[in-house]
């Protein structure tokens, strides 16, 4: 079974892939990191039978994957909130607002330095890390933040592996960044979490404020796509219900939010109906 996408889905998959395989040696789940979009082309080319995906499949993917005989079935598993990051010996950025957000990432960006953010702030470059035009954390961070997907500055180090951002932010006293909730929580001693300010005060991601919404504009949800013709296979239909089954437990263990139990059921039963068709 072979599962490619998000990088932000990923450690939630790859959780599932060893539990799962521990109770089933027999069969073997591949999954990779090549970020959602990269993940839907693969999928959309009957390569995968799952995308793991931070934002929804858009039209033209769709139809990308109905001209090649694939029908995605899309189940939401999460939520998440994009998390904005710097340095532990950054001592003067607490809280940054959507606006001070947009013009540090807009194209054509004045921001060289983080005094053009804010005049008290240090004469320093500031260092921008963040994940690649691949990457469903890249489409959702610049449409909610900038105000259109994809439209973002250059001159950035940008990877679809989280873990490469993580490490240039905890190298660099003057790096900004972003990625993932579950990230964040994983390397809490390496990064310093930067809070968000959408109009009503900062606020900082936890699994409350992601959950209500309150930590706007980057909260999301996150998702599986299954190959309906995939989903007929017995071990397929196994590992899907499996992660509906387990996603309660396992969500919160890598940092994410799960959604309400009835709404696991319900994708459950969606999902017995369209194996059995």
């Amino acid at each position: 079974m072979r599962v490619d996408g998000s990088s932000t889905v990923y450690l939630i998959t790859e959780a599932m892939a060893e539990e799962f395989q521990a109770d089933h040696p027999r069969v073997r789940v591949t999954v990779g990191i090549s970020g959602s979009g990269g993940g839907f082309k693969r999928f959309c080319n009957e390569e995968t039978d799952i995308s793991d995906a931070s934002r929804p499949i858009t039209e033209l993917e769709l139809a990308t994957c109905r001209a090649n005989g694939v029908e995605p079935i899309e189940i939401m598993v999460g939520f998440d909130g994009i998390s904005v990051v710097v340095n532990p010996l950054n001592d003067f950025v607490g809280c940054l607002t959507v606006d001070e957000l947009k013009r540090i990432w807009e194209p054509g960006s004045s921001v060289s330095t983080w005094s053009d953010v804010r005049a008290a702030w240090p004469e320093e470059d500031v260092v921008l890390y963040g994940p690649g035009p691949d990457s469903g954390t890249f489409d959702c961070f610049t449409e909610a933040v900038v105000g259109e997907a994809k439209s973002c500055r250059a001159d950035f180090t940008a990877s679809e592996d989280d873990n490469v951002l993580v490490a240039g932010v905890a190298g660099d006293r003057y790096a900004l960044g972003y990625f993932g909730y579950a990230h964040y929580v994983e390397n809490t001693e390496r990064l310093k979490l930067v809070a968000i300010d959408d109009g009503d005060g900062c606020v900082f991601p936890t699994p409350e404020t992601i959950q209500s919404r309150e930590y706007s504009p980057l909260a999301r949800p996150l998702f599986i796509y299954i190959n309906d013709t995939s989903l007929k296979r017995p071990e397929v239909k196994a590992f899907a219900e499996f992660y509906l089954r387990f996603a309660p437990q396992y969500l919160p263990q890598v940092g994410y939010v799960p959604l309400t139990l009835d709404r696991y059921l319900t994708a459950t039963d969606e999902l017995s109906w369209r194996s059995a068709q």
